[in-house]
């Protein structure tokens, strides 16, 4: 597994990046519950795979139900061989207002020693604000505060995760976060108009969304009529797909990974075989200039339509 630096945190990191949200709830298309899921045995096998095949890097969050206690377990005997990523509850109260100083840095500080205690270590590699909007990112006490956090040692480099384009453009020019995890795709590709200005900055890019939440692979058809355009379009990267690129989940990948900026791809994973294809993906041959330029080309027309949020909401994901 080849690895590459995390911005500029001097944490190198694996390629590929192990996303944890499936592995603590239900999450994704085909999966309606916990019966879907895999059992917590199995979930441990899995990320102890991912290990031994060259996975460093694993990505959670305090929201994520179960994922950081599975992890704890599965990475006690085994803290040294891996990069966390994990991320602060929501800051937001229920009115949707930011509370005072005093609150932000109780919520804070009690959302990250849940983190740690449930995956039994004394420190993450990175800690990051979840849904990071743009009044959370022009706060000035939040930066604060995680400083403070990162100077006791109990963090290592603090991260943003992001949604729209101006909310990545703020936190790279704020100048206080290491890392932002952010959306990019096959057929969004909006963000990378901020790939080399995080580079600039020494920002660590981690892209998050690679599939589209399982659009861009073979769970990709028969989707609700209102997605008729969207699953149209995405038939249109089949002409990209052929040898060395075996199928549509392969190609996202290596597209995302063709930028340099980019520090590493998060691919959620909730089956051995889904690891081994993503591993595939990842170790296999870089795509060629002229693919890649091609993929490009080739971006949704409309990426606001693109709101699976929204879609979730609508039932069109079921």
């Amino acid at each position: 597994m080849r690895q590459r630096e995390l911005g500029a945190t001097g944490i190198p990191v694996s390629e590929l990046a192990f996303g944890g949200v499936e592995i603590g709830l239900p999450y994704g298309i085909g999966v309606k519950g916990e019966e879907d899921m895999l059992s917590e045995p199995e979930a441990i096998h899995l990320l102890h795979a991912a290990i031994d095949s060259g996975v460093t890097f694993f990505d959670t969050a305090r929201l994520y139900g179960a994922s950081e206690m599975i992890m704890g377990k599965a990475f006690r005997d085994r803290r040294g061989q891996v990069i966390i990523e994990t991320k602060c509850r929501q800051l937001r109260d229920a009115s949707g207002e930011l509370p005072n100083r005093a609150t932000l840095k109780k919520i804070i500080k009690t959302s990250l020693q849940e983190s740690l205690a449930a995956l039994q270590t004394d420190y993450v590699d990175v800690f990051m604000l979840h849904q990071a909007d743009l009044g959370i990112l022009t706060n000035e006490d939040i930066p604060l505060i995680f400083d403070e956090l990162k100077a006791q040692g109990a963090i290592r480099s603090t991260g943003v995760s992001t949604y729209s384009v101006e909310e990545t453009s703020r936190a790279i020019e704020t100048g206080v976060w290491n890392v932002i995890q952010l959306p990019f795709n096959l057929m969004d590709q909006r963000q990378a108009a901020l790939f080399a200005r995080a580079q600039e900055k020494g920002v660590g890019i981690v892209i998050r969304s690679v599939l589209l939440k399982g659009l861009l692979t073979s769970k990709g058809g028969q989707l609700h009529p209102a997605l008729a355009d969207v699953e149209n379009h995405i038939r249109r990267f089949d002409d990209l797909v052929q040898e060395p690129i075996p199928d549509l989940s392969t190609l996202a990948i290596r597209f995302a990974l063709a930028f340099p900026e980019v520090s590493s791809v998060l691919v959620g994973i909730d089956k051995l075989a889904y690891l081994h294809r993503a591993l595939a993906a990842v170790n296999g041959l870089a795509l060629t200039t002229e693919t890649a330029d091609r993929a490009r080309q080739l971006a949704y027309p409309d990426p606001t339509f693109l709101d699976l949020p929204h879609w979730d909401r609508m039932g069109w994901l079921t």
